[in-house]
């Protein structure tokens, strides 16, 4: 039976314990127990001896701890107390055993404390600086990077970033760093911010925050071609271009340069425009027109000649750059070599230092001046002896060094705006446009205070006005002199030619056979109103009577002494052609031969007259020299001396005298020869002859 039932007899023991172990704890109970029904809470950060919780038990019960975890608890009486500092973040429970003992009695109460959390730590950032990047065209949105604080008290963090306008943001509420704008590498390489995280959505204590430095670099990214230096950068819409002008030079004719050709501004150099990558840069020669003269180094980009040129004049080469990376990448440019004939001299400034002066209160674009005591412009000039009289027009002028002041070209300083009293320095330079040759002075302009400039011993602007004022003055007066004299002299060239028409006698007087009546006077008398006032002796028929004047201080009395008297016959030499006159005496003395001074040629039978003007026969051979009687005759030329002191003579004799006219006569004495005029003054019977 034994054998068949071999575990009876322990598991019946096992049972019987069980069953009185039961029946124990249900009669300790009774004796001892732990007031509420939840397990006791204590905050962390607890003061030493704050009770935790207080146990219940019966007379006579002896309270003790059974298992106490880092000994944090004790016993005050039934009080369950804290007797060290309980820290949420290190242990958020304990378990506690009390022994409860009452004689024979005992009972195990295991009591679970719960350890409250405070806020009493910050949030905390693994590192203090990040670094993160981003390339420059990333699309607006794109995340650049989360950076994540941690809170030892489990709180929600809420994040955010400084400054928000420098191309960055975040995402909600988040660490996550986005774009916010189109990023440039050329306008800003990197940014600084500051991400912050607080455990509390508002700053009410407690409340904790930490920071994180973050430093973004803005990352280069190959997206423009080579840009040849020197440039100009520019915007266009988003993009951005360097422009540059070109590249010059000058070679002589038919000289090889040895070695890299100098050009303008520089030597042909061009750059990745995407600065950042800085890609190496090749050169070529595209096109080969001119690549039997020049060629390039692809790596330095320096021109050299192969041979001379042969032809003067500009040759235009185009350079290419491009990337040794990427041919997709790359740009051109021009240069621009003239070829011209060698000059022997270059130009030179006249003298290499210049000094010059003006006043502070000048105008805008007054000229500067020679010296402080003169009003004469300094003047700049530099000679190229390569010319004869040293001026090459090519030759042209600027300022260096100075703002204030510009060249003319022809090397005057002017000033461009206004300058305070002192001193300023410049240098000239001088450029020969044909072959780029030049040389350099230098200039040093006084600027002198207000009213100093021009005194003494010189002249103002004052003086020079006073003084074109008198010029003026005395031209006004010259010219008035002038035309008095030139009035004058016409007026008396006017009475000596009608007066030497009046005595040409020989063509028109003693014209028939016979001869003249003895006595008879030959006047003008009919024709005084034929509208030439000037006339000697025009006066008319119904003035006969009455003395009036007739101009120039002549009265009619004096006209009616100015009578011809014929007081001997004429000699055939006298006379035209008489052959032709044959056999006609009768009829001639049956006509009566009417003389007469007139303007006009009289053709009618019977009359023989005396034309004024320049109607006169050109076949007459008689000279008439006539001596006028006005005293305002001026002398020709081509009078002698003696002549003309003997006109003055008679003029002022008759400037003292009352106006007169000569009597015209002819006598058989002077024309017995065939000559003699003779002019008789009706008062002083003077007699003059001149030879016919």
């Amino acid at each position: 039976m034994e054998k068949k039932y071999p575990h009876f007899t322990l598991r019946t023991l096992l049972s019987f314990l069980l069953v009185f172990l039961l029946h124990r704890s249900t009669e300790a109970q009774q004796i001892c127990s732990m007031l509420g029904a939840t397990p006791p809470t204590i905050r962390e950060n607890n003061a030493v001896g704050a009770v935790v919780t207080t146990i219940t038990t019966d007379e006579g019960v002896t309270l003790t701890i059974a298992s106490n975890p880092a000994d944090s608890f004790g016993l005050n009486g039934n009080n369950l107390i804290a007797v060290k500092v309980l820290d949420y973040e290190t242990k958020t429970s304990f378990t506690i055993d009390l022994l409860c003992t009452k004689g024979d009695q005992f009972l195990t109460l295991i009591v679970v404390v719960l350890i409250e959390n405070v806020n009493d730590n910050p949030p905390v950032f693994a590192e203090s600086q990040y670094t993160l990047n981003v390339d420059e065209l990333s699309p607006v949105g794109k995340s650049v990077g989360a950076i994540v604080a941690t809170d030892a008290d489990k709180d929600r963090l809420y994040y955010s970033l400084v400054p928000d306008t420098e191309g960055f943001r975040l995402q909600e509420n988040s660490p996550n760093i986005l774009v916010q704008h189109v990023l440039d590498y050329d306008a800003a390489t990197s940014v600084t911010l500051i991400l912050s995280a607080q455990d509390t959505l508002t700053s009410t204590p407690p409340s904790f925050t930490a920071t994180a430095t973050i430093h973004v670099n803005i990352m280069d990214i190959d997206n423009r071609p080579p840009w040849f230096q020197p440039c100009t950068e520019t915007i266009v819409d988003m993009s951005k271009i360097c422009l540059s002008s070109g590249y010059t030079g000058t070679v002589n004719l038919t000289e090889q340069v040895v070695g890299a050709l100098p050009l303008l501004p520089g030597p042909v150099h061009a750059i990745d425009g995407d600065k950042g990558l800085n890609v190496p840069i090749m050169y070529r020669f595209p096109t080969g027109s001119e690549s039997d003269i020049f060629q390039i180094n692809q790596n330095t980009g320096d021109i050299t000649m192969s041979k001379a040129a042969d032809i003067a004049g500009p040759l235009t080469l185009t350079v290419l750059a491009l990337q040794t990376s990427n041919g997709d990448q790359f740009a051109t440019t021009t240069v621009t070599i003239v070829v011209v004939k060698k000059s022997v001299n270059p130009p030179q400034f006249e003298k290499m230092e210049y000094e010059g002066f003006i006043s502070a209160d000048a105008d805008v674009d007054s000229m500067v001046l020679e010296s402080k005591a003169s009003n004469r412009p300094l003047k700049v000039q530099a000679k190229d002896t390569d010319y004869a009289d040293g001026i090459n027009p090519d030759v042209r002028y600027e300022v260096q060094g100075s703002t204030e002041f510009s060249i003319t070209p022809q090397g005057f300083i002017l000033m461009t705006k206004n300058v305070m009293p002192g001193t300023v320095s410049m240098n000239l330079h001088a450029i020969d446009s044909s072959n780029a040759e030049s040389t350099t002075a230098s200039l040093k302009v006084e600027v002198m205070p207000e009213g100093v400039l021009g005194a003494p011993g010189g002249y103002g602007p004052g003086d020079m006005a006073a003084l074109g004022a008198s010029l003026a003055v005395l031209l006004v007066i010259s010219m008035v002199v002038i035309g008095l004299l030139v009035f004058r002299i016409q007026k008396g060239k006017t009475d000596w030619r009608k007066l030497s028409e009046a005595n040409i006698f020989r063509s028109s007087l003693g014209k028939g056979p016979g001869e003249l009546k003895a006595g008879v006077q030959y006047t003008n008398e009919g024709f005084q109103n034929d509208g030439d006032t000037s006339s000697v002796g025009s006066k008319g028929p119904e003035e006969m009577d009455g003395k009036r004047s007739i101009g120039n201080g002549v009265t009619s009395r004096a006209v009616e002494e100015n009578v011809m008297k014929v007081s001997a016959p004429l000699y055939s030499n006298l006379l035209l052609d008489t052959s032709s006159l044959a056999g006609s005496d009768k009829a001639d003395s049956e006509k009566e031969v009417k003389p007469i001074l007139t303007k006009e040629r009289r053709v009618e039978e019977g009359y023989k007259s005396v034309w004024f003007k320049e109607d006169i026969d050109p076949n007459a051979k008689e000279e008439v020299v006539i001596i006028p009687d006005n005293g305002e005759r001026e002398g020709d030329d081509d009078d002698d001396d003696e002549e003309e002191e003997g006109f003055r003579e008679e003029e002022e004799e008759y400037d003292n005298s009352s106006p007169q006219t000569l009597k015209v006569l002819f006598s058989d004495a002077d024309m017995d020869d065939g000559r003699g005029v003779r002019f008789e003054d009706s008062e002083k019977e003077k007699i003059q002859t001149s030879d016919l």
